[in-house]
């Protein structure tokens, strides 16, 4: 099957789901991706300017254009996506342009069934295109941030320790010193070194104020604050309790009710609560069974996380066992604070995935 022939079979599928086939325009707003994933995309992204020396990208994904659609049409209002076209991103030994398809759920609050049904059609398309036996990887970066949370950690402190564990280098990375944060900021973090936290959060507002900032990679003045005052005290250390409890639960692994049954165990033995969360979780995973799928034949990884500030719950990819490199052929997740970042004016939840088609091509022949 061709990957144009893939795309006609999966947009078939979620067309019949409810999900009505967009296409968003190839030229997109280059800041945009930059504010919300960061400058990394941009040494990926394939950049212009417009008349007026307005940054645009050739459109390197379809979520952010999608949503941008979803609040200019519905705004809060619930609706379902499909897409399928060309990307344009750099990746190292693959074409910079390539095929993507997908799905996006926007607005539905019945969160636990959508995420189910995202999964449940994910694995359906793959089938469709010629690709049964993918080996489903699970995360949830809802119940990470709800044990975060729990310990009691500082704000800043808490950025930090997800920042260590969704790059994959786990707690060690907090012991790191951040040099280069350090050295480009080495004036500001002088200026509020042994000040008193409100008056040095005051301090870095009032310069970022001055600055004409008021937001910055979807982060308020405030918060951009307290970064600078976490990287003055040097507030990355944790409590050897704390410590403790975050290394049991990233060694948690195995399908999703082994898990739940070890999170639910961690939180009795250290006295957290994190019984929202696990709720979720198990209702999630009831869905997932309640549409015919083997959830003993998932596997879900507490080290899986991923590296974007708006993905708020559950999180995962499909890989196939022929492919050797690692790299999935279906990556998906829940990312409720995406839409308020894109200026609506309260979290509207959203999930949703997208197949990368050149990965599958070669593998489904």
């Amino acid at each position: 099957m061709t990957e144009t022939d893939a795309i006609l079979a999966l947009i078939a599928l979620f067309e019949r789901e409810g999900y009505a086939r967009v296409e968003p325009p190839v030229l997109q707003p280059a800041d945009v991706f930059v504010d919300l994933s960061g400058e990394d995309i941009r040494r990926r992204m394939f950049v212009t300017q417009d008349a007026s020396g307005a940054e645009l990208c050739l459109r390197p994904e379809y979520t952010i254009p999608v949503c941008l659609r979803h609040l200019g049409t519905h705004g809060a209002e619930p609706a379902g996506y499909s897409y399928g076209g060309p990307v344009f991103r750099m990746r190292p030994g693959e074409t910079g342009e390539f095929l993507q398809a997908g799905l996006e759920s926007i607005g539905r609050r019945d969160i636990a069934a959508t995420d189910a049904e995202i999964l449940g059609l994910a694995l359906e398309g793959l089938e469709r295109i010629g690709l049964a036996d993918g080996r489903v990887r699970l995360g949830d970066m809802g119940l990470l941030n709800a044990l975060v949370e729990a310990l009691g950690l500082s704000p800043a402190a808490r950025r930090r320790v997800i920042r260590a564990i969704v790059s994959g280098r786990g707690l060690e990375a907090l012991s790191e010193p951040d040099a280069q944060a350090q050295a480009e900021h080495a004036g500001l973090l002088a200026a509020i070194e042994g000040q008193a936290p409100q008056a040095a959060k005051a301090f870095v507002e009032d310069i970022l104020s001055i600055a004409g900032i008021a937001r910055v990679g979807g982060r308020s003045a405030g918060e951009i604050a307290e970064r600078f005052l976490a990287r003055a005290a040097n507030r990355g250390g944790l409590g050897d309790e704390a410590r403790a409890v975050l290394e049991r639960y990233l060694a948690i692994s195995g399908d999703p009710d082994q898990a739940a049954e070890a999170v639910r165990l961690l939180a009795k033995e250290a006295g957290l609560d994190l019984s929202q969360a696990l709720d979720l979780f198990e209702e999630r995973t009831g869905f997932m069974a309640a549409r015919g799928l083997d959830v003993s034949a998932f596997s879900f990884s507490a080290t899986f996380a991923r590296n974007l500030d708006y993905y708020t719950g559950f999180i995962f990819e499909v890989q196939d066992p022929r492919r050797t490199d690692g790299k999935p052929v279906v990556g998906g997740g829940r990312y409720d604070r995406l839409l308020e970042h894109l200026g609506a004016r309260e979290p509207i939840p959203a999930v949703g995935c997208s197949f990368w088609l050149d990965r599958i091509a070669g593998s489904a022949r």
